[in-house]
């Protein structure tokens, strides 16, 4: 199969310096276990990485973007040759001057490919790595020149307090959601304005509706239903660091279980749909595909997911989040693959990640029957 998202998009630069989407709510999906055999979107590399720490077999993350793995890569090399802290200072978590020291004391263990890469940008290195793709960037002018016109910092504070779920409705309704707010949000997170400096245009090819208005109400849904004290992605779009909230692969309990198992992670330059067509029919166990049916058409999401499930065993499991394109699996898979009956709705209820409208957990059809009934 051919790429439809390489044939419109540029995949030459860091779109994501970190993986948007919670790995708590993927890893209780895909419920690893031991042994298993994995498939991921690379991204950033954060969940993949998480996955590790479940003790399967192996992680294979593809990406068709050499960027993308030259980040996976970079992370790889920070839990070989860091400490849990110092891995934080190196990718922005935590507040540094000494991040390009870091750098050269793990940069023997990466790729020349992504060696070049890193070194050829120093002041990416010396802000944080967790801040050097374009979405990234997106989100810091927001906090720059847009945040600061609808709330003050200690407003911005206040809120990352967290609180019991009816004192945030109310922080937020009384507090937060001002005229301005609401202007500033909508002029930002405009379709244009997004596809500009914070996605690809080509990434709306599908999208119907208004998107800012789409994302406002998600913004409200997260800054309510989660506690923003215990938001990772939250406190990062809001402050440029996570605070005391880490995701999953950040956090201390996770550093030594990942780190032991980095040789079963296997890094492929190519895109999902390329892998797909090699890969051997029951090759995998449990398939992290993050967002990529946002950028497919109907017709080429099924052919991924028929794909898919050629190459899954018996039991697999698939997870991936819809954004502002609705992607399940369609009709004509019916008896091939089936979802997880209330599994994905759940969760999705748990996501800190704030942009999803939804979170999707299928299964080949037999092991489907087994855990409905």
């Amino acid at each position: 199969m051919t790429s439809e998202a390489a044939s419109r998009a540029d995949f030459s630069t860091v779109r994501y310096a970190q993986t948007w989407e919670d790995a708590d709510v993927l890893l209780s999906a895909l419920d690893i276990r031991p042994g298993d055999d994995c498939l991921a979107i690379a991204s950033a590399g954060d969940n993949a990485l998480a996955m590790l720490a479940r003790e399967p077999r192996r992680v294979v993350a593809v990406d068709l973007n050499p960027a993308q793995l030259a980040c996976v890569e970079l992370r790889v090399a920070a839990y070989r040759r860091l400490r849990h802290p110092e891995l934080l200072e190196l990718l922005g978590a935590r507040p540094s001057r000494r991040r390009l020291e870091l750098y050269l004391r793990l940069r023997s263990e990466l790729s020349p490919e992504a060696r070049a890469f890193w070194d050829a940008r120093p002041g990416e290195i010396a802000r944080g790595a967790g801040s050097a793709g374009k979405f990234e960037r997106f989100l810091s002018l927001f906090r720059r020149f847009v945040l600061p016109l609808t709330h003050s910092r200690r407003t911005v504070r206040e809120f990352l307090a967290g609180g019991e779920p009816a004192a945030r409705m109310r922080f937020y309704d009384a507090r937060w959601d001002t005229w301005r707010w609401r202007l500033a949000f909508k002029l930002f997170f405009s379709r244009s304005v997004i596809g500009r400096f914070g996605r690809d245009p080509s990434f709306f090819r599908y999208v119907e509706g208004d998107v800012a208005d789409t994302l406002l109400a998600r913004m409200r849904d997260a800054l309510t239903r989660t506690d923003p004290a215990k938001n990772p992605y939250l406190h990062w779009v809001l402050t440029g660091t996570h605070g005391e909230a880490l995701p999953f692969a950040l956090r201390p309990e996770n550093f030594d279980a990942i780190r032991r198992h980095l040789d079963r992670l296997e890094l492929r330059r190519q895109s999902l749909e390329s892998y797909l067509d090699e890969t051997a029919p029951g090759t995998f166990d449990r398939f992290n595909l993050s967002d990529v049916f946002e950028y497919m058409s109907e017709e080429n999401s099924a052919r991924v997911l028929a794909a898919a499930a050629k190459a899954a065993r018996p039991g697999a499991r698939l997870a991936y989040w819809n954004m502002l394109v609705p992607r399940s699996r369609p009709a004509s898979l019916a008896g091939v693959l089936e979802p997880v009956p209330g599994l994905g709705r759940s969760l999705h209820l748990r996501d800190k990640a704030i942009f999803y409208s939804g979170f999707v957990v299928e299964q080949t059809a037999a092991a489907a029957e087994a855990v409905a009934a």
